[in-house]
């Protein structure tokens, strides 16, 4: 499995396929663990992880000292109201870690459109101007971002200064 990485924020940002999705659930999982994220964003469904021989993910991946957020996104699809409810903390530690030094991997099926969609949306986050951001992406991860409707969603972002990551609400 191949983890596309890049600097975002004081941290790392990276969008991969799902663990076992080439068959070899094992060998990714400890990819991942040995990549040590602070925090694993999922965005495909249960059946999804099943499919893939990773219904495990979520404990193997927190009895490693990672956490994981299950955000699921319909194939080549948008955020649901239960996603955009869930959204503000998970991006808030999703950017407290990458301001600090830490390191995210968010998946989906194939790595390319939710992944790159939930990516782009946190550079923006971040403070990054969208185009800048996109093509820096894109660089990595050419197929991220895939659908118009992905693109929308993750230009809706509204930009966070990293100062005010550093201060509790």
């Amino acid at each position: 499995m191949i983890v596309y990485a890049l600097s975002v924020g004081e941290g790392i940002l990276a969008i991969s396929p799902i663990p076992g999705g080439e068959g070899d659930y094992a060998a990714d999982v400890q990819h991942l663990i040995e990549w040590k994220p602070a925090i694993v964003i999922s965005l495909v469904s249960e059946v999804e992880l099943v499919a893939a021989g990773a219904a495990g993910l979520w404990h193997d991946l927190v009895d490693a000292g990672c956490r994981w957020e299950h955000l699921p996104v319909t194939d080549f699809g948008v955020p649901d109201d239960a996603f955009e409810e869930a959204w503000p903390q998970v991006s808030k530690n999703a950017r407290r870690a990458l301001s600090g030094g830490g390191r995210i991997l968010v998946h989906c099926r194939g790595g390319c459109g939710r992944s790159g969609m939930v990516a782009l949306r946190l550079m923006i986050e971040l403070g990054e101007a969208a185009d800048d951001a996109l093509t820096r992406l894109r660089a990595v991860r050419p197929c991220a971002v895939e659908t118009d409707g992905q693109l929308i969603w993750a230009l809706s972002a509204k930009r966070e200064p990293a100062v005010f990551l550093r201060h509790e609400d």
